[in-house]
């Protein structure tokens, strides 16, 4: 494998990512492996107004999606469940975002600011 391409539901200003669950596990791999790790996703993905990936809330599946398989119960009905949809993978861990405006390289923190910029999508007089 010579680099992991990933998707994205939601990206923070500071470039941590939410993304279906597991991730977060593949980039952590791809790290301990010295894999590039990339993230792809269209502009509307990124958003500005969200700090870092501990202000993304993370929906929550019902526990019955774990506690059994077609429809045989293989845990009991009262056993608790931790069942997320999506996890965050911080922003140390991406290598690159490529988007529809480019690609965005770090520094995060103000590359992902001027690609949208650029895009027209963050004016640029409040995007600082």
């Amino acid at each position: 494998i010579d680099q992991r391409i990933v998707g994205c539901d939601r990206v923070a200003a500071n470039g941590d990512t939410a993304n279906k669950i597991g991730t977060y596990s593949l980039a952590v791999l791809a790290r301990r492996h010295g894999i590039p790790f990339y993230v792809a996703g269209p502009r509307t993905t990124f958003d500005i107004e969200t700090a870092d990936g501990t202000a993304i809330v993370v929906e929550e599946r019902g526990p019955d999606e774990v506690r059994g398989l077609g429809g045989r119960a293989s845990a009991p009905a009262l056993t608790e469940v931790w069942n997320p949809a999506f996890d965050v993978t911080p922003v140390d861990l991406i290598d690159a975002f490529v988007t529809d405006v480019g690609v965005i390289e770090p520094p995060y923190g103000t590359t992902i600011r001027a690609a949208l910029e650029r895009s027209g999508d963050v004016p640029a007089a409040t995007a600082r």
